[in-house]
């Protein structure tokens, strides 16, 4: 598949990890956190969950590496005031909290209070 699409592989000497040490850390987060919890019924669902993280991996997770950052954040999430609000994809096994922009209503407030 690699080779028809025009990509030459680079051969690694065995039991080296760290010479590869971003794209090893990638393909371990996305097995804990999708692939191993799926069970995929064609090459379909399977890139519909690689999609579904990728775009949570690249926008909506936190990166140690970054200061606990995200890589590519939305401008309007940036809030401090507002309700919080969550977004799921994969049928909620990958979570995004965020703020929505505006004010949040005195009562919705006090009921957070209490």
């Amino acid at each position: 598949m690699l080779q028809a699409s025009g990509v030459e592989p680079v051969v690694l000497p065995p039991l080296s990890p760290n010479l590869n040490a971003h794209c090893e850390r990638f393909v371990r987060s996305i097995k804990e956190e999708v692939l191993a919890r799926m069970i995929f019924l064609g090459e379909d669902s399977l890139r519909h969950a690689i999609h579904h993280y990728l775009t949570h991996y690249h926008q909506e997770r936190n990166h140690q590496g970054l200061d606990n950052q995200l890589i590519a954040p939305e401008p309007v999430v940036s809030s401090q005031m507002g309700a919080v609000r969550r977004r799921e994809r994969l049928g909620g096994l990958l979570s995004y909290y965020y703020r929505r922009g505006g004010v949040m209503p005195p009562e919705t407030l006090l009921n957070n209070l209490i």
